[in-house]
């Protein structure tokens, strides 16, 4: 553990991304019977442990109380896979398994499902990206009857599991506690969102689901909401680039304001729902817990942005606002005066090439200099070539208000590239009265050699590493 420049514990034995060898596992493999108390076992980011596991596992048996077994991204090979199946047989407490990233796990799921008995107690099981076939989700779907404690099912990133999709759905219902149900870019379709909702119904913890960039399931959001009013408890809903269509937000507007206990919301790289979203943003207001709103280029119109100014008004928790993307917000960001001032936890303001406007920066440090965004720690104005420099010299010379800021970013779109020199002092000033900033942004703003000198001056004599393009 020293030679790994690591901290000896008899129940965390953490050795993620430390560049194992094939000699290193042999001789960790050596250590376990002196660590019969060990329940936590990360190898991950370890390419070398791929065909080697064999090794290990073999002598599993001297630390049977292992919980948790982390091997993301070692290039599992199919013996690993039949070796880990294998150590089921012993490490009988199992709580967390995490094989992400193990693309050749592929089309081998069985070796190792197979092996697991029933009752087993495992909670957890990630496998994010290790190209899983329609024959694996069978495999899985058959793994939910034997593992009725589970509470998190990762299989993100898994493009060809979606024609399976249907098959898991159906015993999903023998995973009744499950928390946490991440299907993000899984290939799904219309069907398998059909199969799903029907399995919702048995889901009643459910606490996140994540169906994002799954492209297909567009449109079919109209026939198959009929259950997701019924997950009370859900908290983080994921629906970004679905290519969501208007049929669709009439149900969803009806069947989100329903799931009282929601905290984020994504609905981003919906690019068609425009205008029909104004019923959905007026009724968030009956969600009172939510964090984090997230619509983020989706063709919002300005009646879009003043339902959700109004419905805003009643988001005492409201934590992250993202609105990038989205044209409309240029000159009318003062439709949200009234909610900024109310969002006392704010924390994160995304406005990314929004079409922004001198007017609208002015709003934003007249709102810091009156009392508010006080929270504010992530600030984005990326893209927004549509700002000229008087705009920016407002706004730099009221930048030292928001003390809390750690990151800004205005950089402009990547084909522009403009002189800073009128506010480029302004900004210099500002930045010695923000002691929280670590990250600035300003790619394609060109400084000359005196202003680089500058800033480098500002960075050594603060101690600071406030990053720059020039």
């Amino acid at each position: 553990m020293e030679k790994l420049g690591k901290k000896p514990s008899s129940k965390n034995l953490d050795l993620n991304n430390c560049a194992l060898s094939a000699e290193d596992i042999t001789e960790l493999a050596s250590l376990l019977p002196f660590l019969p108390e060990l329940e936590e076992l990360s190898l991950s980011w370890n390419g070398c442990v791929g065909g080697t596991l064999k090794a290990l596992t073999v002598h599993l048996h001297h630390v049977s109380l292992v919980k948790v077994l982390r091997l993301n991204n070692c290039r599992l090979t199919a013996e690993d896979v039949i070796s880990l199946g294998e150590a089921f047989e012993i490490v009988s407490q199992l709580e967390e398994l995490d094989l992400s990233w193990n693309s050749n796990i592929g089309g081998k799921l069985s070796l190792l499902t197979k092996k697991l008995q029933e009752g087993c107690k495992l909670k957890c099981l990630k496998m994010t990206d290790c190209n899983l076939t329609a024959k694996d989700g069978e495999s899985l779907a058959e793994l939910l009857n034997v593992i009725p404690d589970l509470e998190v099912l990762d299989i993100s990133i898994n493009k060809n599991i979606g024609c399976s999709m249907k098959v898991i759905a159906q015993d999903l219902k023998n995973v009744p506690g499950l928390k946490e149900l991440n299907l993000h870019m899984c290939g799904l379709k219309q069907d398998s969102l059909q199969g799903l909702d029907t399995a919702l119904q048995h889901l009643a913890e459910l606490r996140k689901l994540d169906i994002s960039c799954n492209r297909e399931i567009g449109g079919g959001f109209k026939a198959s909401t009929a259950h997701l009013a019924s997950l009370k408890n859900l908290e983080v809903l994921d629906l970004h680039q679905c290519c969501i269509t208007e049929e669709d937000m009439t149900v969803l507007s009806q069947v989100i304001p329903l799931l009282s206990n929601l905290q984020e919301l994504n609905l981003s790289s919906n690019k068609n729902i425009g205008l029909s979203s104004d019923p959905l943003l007026g009724r968030l207001r009956f969600l009172p817990k939510l964090r984090s709103v997230t619509i983020s280029n989706c063709g919002l119109g300005e009646e879009s942005l003043s339902s959700l100014a109004e419905a805003a008004l009643h988001l005492p928790e409201l934590q992250i606002l993202d609105l990038s993307w989205n044209k409309c917000v240029g000159g009318n960001l003062k439709l949200l005066l009234g909610a900024l001032k109310l969002a006392m936890e704010i924390q994160v303001l995304r406005l990314s090439s929004c079409n922004l406007v001198a007017e609208d920066l002015a709003l934003l440090t007249s709102l810091r200099q009156d009392g508010h965004l006080a929270r504010l720690q992530k600030l984005d104005l990326s893209y927004n070539n549509t700002i000229s420099d008087e705009g920016w010299a407002v706004f730099c010379q009221g930048l030292g208000a928001f003390k809390e800021l750690s990151e800004l970013d205005v950089s402009l779109s990547p084909s522009s590239c403009r002189d800073c020199g009128q506010w480029f002092g302004e900004l210099l000033a500002a930045l010695t009265q923000l002691p929280a900033l670590a990250e600035l942004a300003m790619q394609r703003w060109a400084l000359s050699e005196y202003q680089r000198k500058q800033m480098e001056g500002f960075n050594q004599d603060n101690k600071r590493n406030i990053r720059f393009d020039c």
